[in-house]
């Protein structure tokens, strides 16, 4: 294999050493998001159906299954911000080989007692990626364990890298992917795969806007780091792309572009309303691309394949993401209320929503503040809707309401 570089022929050989443990993840077309961006048709990759949650076993088991004894008897050092490490740990299950994973201080719960769940011991070091690949680094070095990069190594390229395979045989048609990127491994992948077989088909990288790294290395021919990340979306919180990701990326990707946490969240929104699927930030941020009114992006009559990368996220932190997401889609709002002669008149407030169409989320007194009158009780409520429009409607109603006015 040269240097900084992988094959097509890499892949399929990923392909055949990892076929007995992953799973073929479906490929799921969804005519909704079609056309609400305009392609021809759109396939969901549903990699948060994968083993583990996500993508990232693909690379983890095919890079940690060619060790030697002495090296698997040594033991296994990682680090990550939650998908590798499920990743890692369960590779290192299934091989019988002794993992550790450093995570971040800013890794979901659920992700680190996942990890913790297939047999790793987890090590929290960090306030955000960088600081604990650099103490995992730093532990190998003291204790001879194997670093099982996330994504800066050409056998977790090549292992991400069979989702390409995969899509070739389910979306024949595909002519553009929209991809996650973090430090690059699984855009360097597919994109090495799709180019290989067709270099029309266009690789499109998305990324947050608090982590956009990717794009001004790519224009400006280096890598850029940044110095701080700050995004919802930690799955893809990375400060920059290394050598062998971007020196793939360089031939593969054509394109990439950023998207806001708000429209993360509507995509993650959609995605459990309209695809009955649960993702995480991370793995909806190519969604929020496709969706996007902002985003300078070109996918009228396009066969465009998403690849939703992961799905662990805690229930908690999905409940609001989903509760951000209509309100950015415009199907929620909250308002303040000055009602006269509580608690009789919340009677009358309920009756009025449901009879306006809309669902009463919240009602709650809320805390006096100096603006509210004396003779009134101030009252928090939270509707959902179908839009802006409807939303308004039910507020004007509340509000010629006896004993009610809307105050915000």
């Amino acid at each position: 294999m040269s240097e900084s570089r992988v094959t097509l022929e890499d892949v399929e050989t990923a392909q055949e050493r990892i076929d007995d443990v992953v799973h073929r993840t479906p490929l799921d077309t969804s005519r909704t998001f079609a056309e609400m961006s305009g392609a021809a048709s759109v396939g969901l990759k549903l990699e948060n159906a994968q083993r583990t949650g996500s993508f990232k076993i693909r690379g983890a088991y095919n890079r940690m299954a060619q060790l030697s004894d002495l090296e698997r008897e040594a033991g296994v050092v990682s680090s990550s911000a939650g998908n590798h490490a499920q990743g890692v740990a369960l590779a290192g299950q299934l091989l019988d080989i002794e993992t550790t994973i450093v995570v971040p201080e800013v890794t979901p719960a659920a992700k680190i007692e996942a990890t913790r769940g297939y047999g790793a011991e987890v090590v929290v070091e960090g306030d955000i990626y960088e600081r604990s690949y650099q103490h995992a680094l730093e532990r190998a070095d003291e204790t001879g364990e194997t670093f099982v990069h996330p994504f800066d190594d050409e056998e977790i390229v090549a292992g991400q890298g069979t989702i390409g395979l995969e899509l070739l045989e389910q979306y024949p048609e595909i002519d553009t992917v929209l991809v996650a990127i973090g430090g690059g491994g699984l855009i360097s992948g597919i994109g090495t795969v799709l180019r290989a077989h067709d270099p029309e088909i266009r690789v499109i990288g998305v990324q947050p806007e608090g982590a956009a790294h990717a794009k001004p290395s790519l224009e400006a021919g280096e890598i850029r780091e940044l110095e701080t990340v700050d995004t919802v979306a930690e799955g893809i919180a990375d400060t920059r792309m290394l050598e062998t990701t971007f020196a793939i990326a360089r031939e593969v990707v054509d394109d990439v572009v950023s998207v806001t946490d708000r429209e993360i969240a509507a995509a993650v929104t959609l995605l459990a309303e309209r695809a009955k699927t649960v993702v995480e930030s991370a793995g909806a941020t190519p969604l929020a691309a496709a969706l996007s009114d902002s985003v300078e992006l070109d996918l009228e009559g396009a066969h465009v394949s998403v690849i939703i990368s992961g799905g662990n996220v805690g229930l908690t932190e999905h409940a609001e993401l989903t509760r951000t997401g209509l309100h950015e889609l415009g199907r929620y709002v909250e308002a303040r209320l000055a009602i006269e002669g509580w608690p009789s008149v919340v009677g009358d407030v309920a009756e009025t929503v449901e009879a306006e169409g809309a669902e009463l989320d919240v009602l709650e007194r809320a805390r006096r503040g100096a603006v509210d009158e004396p003779n009134r009780v101030p009252v928090t409520v939270g509707l959902e809707g179908s839009g802006r429009e409807h939303l308004e409607g039910v507020l004007e109603a509340l509000d010629s309401l006896g004993g009610v006015s809307v105050v915000e």
